[in-house]
């Protein structure tokens, strides 16, 4: 009796916890999937590729969320989508890029927040009929040495 008390004390921590943090990536995605009636595919088994790009990376990367929508065929308006994601992500983030092509069928939004010694990041990439979220936590000391190291192979 004991053991399934004390395990149910110790789970239900971890589920809010776990919640906590991909709650703005999976509001963002349920915001978009509802506005613009399209579906996103999650990537399965994200958690283990989660941990391989954190081992990968040294963890330079980590906490990695991914969604995909196929078939993105409604016409998005830049400032819409720009007020959709940063209400849905809450306060703390910043949105540091924004690019619209002309026409508005190409998008990027980038948001980042200070997460101690790391950086959120959230990525809203549309091209074409294509809309890409990502979601991770990055070193950014450790990303701007891996940064340097290819670029100083490049120049070689």
């Amino acid at each position: 009796m004991l053991i399934p008390i004390c395990f149910l004390a110790l789970a239900v921590p971890v589920v809010v916890l776990a919640k906590g943090v991909s709650g703005g990536f999976d509001q963002v995605v349920n915001s978009i999937e509802t506005r613009y009636h399209v579906h996103a595919d999650r990537i399965p088994v994200l958690g283990f590729v989660s941990l391989v790009a954190q081992a990968s990376t040294h963890d330079g990367v980590r906490g990695l969320h991914v969604a995909e929508i196929e078939d993105f065929h409604a016409d998005v308006d830049g400032e819409e989508l720009n007020k959709l994601v940063a209400q849905q992500l809450g306060s703390g983030w910043e949105r540091v890029i924004r690019e619209t092509s002309r026409n508005g069928g190409d998008q990027t939004l980038i948001f980042m927040r200070p997460e101690g010694s790391r950086m959120g990041m959230f990525v809203i990439d549309l091209g074409g009929h294509e809309m890409d979220v990502v979601q991770m936590s990055v070193d950014p000391e450790h990303l701007s040495e891996r940064i340097g190291k290819y670029e100083h192979h490049e120049r070689d």
